[in-house]
């Protein structure tokens, strides 16, 4: 079995005080998707002093700090994310967010904290050979940032062999670490149906052409996509998040919005529920005598992490941590992420790391009383050099 080191470098461990401190700056002024102007005003300055090439304005607010150090030629890309949710906090705490509807519950305030705190190290010790860069990205919440930062030109202007990224996960202990080879996260789809029907009086519904009654005849039969159509052994989920329609008691509508959230581990039953979704609604619609339209947004693709980099990141966690304290086959996630764009351009791995369990850290993501736990970030911003270092050895 593989012995744990002491998981924090010595210099890390130093620093790693000031960096909680700029982290709990971060989270008491959120910024939303693409207006993550105070954190990358910060994450600018403080790159610039310590030496780095700065970038800005790339994907709107995202940021990229160059660190060339040697004659190596390769590369590689370490990402955080910057931005927060339309959250208002309950946490109580005296550095919680000072804006209302506004508020770091998924911890990329922890996730960019962390990353500076590597790139201080990393700055200080230069003890790798090639190009260093460090990617701080806007709008991962729902907004796609990464593709932004991408069409934006980041692997054409900051050319990555391999990219790499992090992200907490409470109810896993603090500062263990998960790593998964292949499909880790699922994609996810919106989908807006729109009915219409002929509106008319309730109580002489034989002269309506009732939207409603179809929308519920939609929202059980879309489940049979899922139980009837996918091979049990791939994970998909259909939900129907909003029905919206009509204003009263007997009044039969004329139109109804139906809003789904689709979810998928595998590209090919991504397309099937495409496919069999506009086809059962619309001949759902036509069997009630109304029409339907459905607007299918593709948004976040499969996240598969690489073979080659996910075991090399898996190998340094292990060495770091000890192999009781990695999990290198996790359960795949029906969440999803951006960082899934920039896996598709590029070879690399997306791992998790615990925040904690139960009072300290175990509180989920997306929740108004979550907190990043300040304990984890010296261990993920040792990971952070641990994979630099190692990536561009000497």
């Amino acid at each position: 079995m593989l012995q744990a080191v002491n998981p924090v470098i010595p210099g890390i461990a130093a620093i790693a005080p000031e960096l909680v401190e700029v982290r709990r700056r971060i989270h008491a002024h959120p910024e939303l998707a693409f207006e993550e102007t105070l954190t990358s005003d910060l994450v600018a300055e403080l790159l610039t002093g310590w030496g780095y090439e700065v970038h800005r304005g790339i994907g709107k607010t995202g940021v990229v700090g160059v660190l060339r150090e040697g004659q190596g030629t390769r590369t590689v890309g370490l990402r955080a994310d910057m931005d927060a949710l339309p959250l208002t906090e309950t946490t109580g705490l005296p550095y919680a967010s000072r804006h209302a509807n506004k508020m770091h519950a998924c911890g990329h305030d922890g996730h960019t904290a962390m990353l500076l705190c590597a790139a201080r190290h990393l700055a200080a010790t230069r003890q790798f050979s090639g190009t260093l860069n460090l990617i701080f990205q806007p709008a991962e919440e729902n907004f796609g940032g990464a593709k932004a930062m991408m069409d934006d030109g980041l692997f054409d202007r900051f050319p990555c062999d391999a990219i790499f990224a992090i992200h907490n996960m409470p109810g896993r202990a603090a500062g263990d670490m998960a790593f998964r080879t292949g499909a880790a996260m699922a994609s996810a789809d919106r989908v807006t149906i729109t009915l219409r029907g002929v509106g008319g009086h309730g109580a002489m519904p034989h002269f309506a052409r009732d939207p409603m009654s179809a929308a519920g005849s939609i929202m059980v039969a879309l489940q049979t996509i899922v139980a009837r159509e996918v091979d049990a052994q791939h994970a998909a989920v259909i939900t129907v998040g909003s029905v919206q329609a009509g204003e009263t008691f007997n009044i039969i509508p004329e139109t109804v919005t139906m809003k789904l959230s689709v979810r998928a581990l595998n590209a090919d039953v991504r397309a099937l529920l495409a496919r069999r979704i506009e086809a059962l609604v619309k001949g759902q619609a036509e069997s009630f005598g109304i029409t339907a339209e459905v607007d299918y947004d593709y948004g976040y693709p499969v996240l598969v992490n690489h073979a080659e980099p996910t075991a090399f990141a898996a190998g340094i966690a292990r060495q770091m941590l000890g192999a009781e304290r990695v999990e290198t086959d996790a359960a795949p996630l029906m969440g999803s992420e951006d960082f899934a764009f920039m896996l598709e351009a590029r070879p690399g791995c997306y791992a998790f790391i615990g925040n904690g369990i139960g009072s300290k850290g175990g509180c989920m993501v997306h929740n108004p009383g979550y907190d990043f736990n300040d304990d984890i970030l010296a261990i993920g911003a040792s990971y952070w050099v641990r994979v630099a270092e190692a990536w561009l050895a000497a």
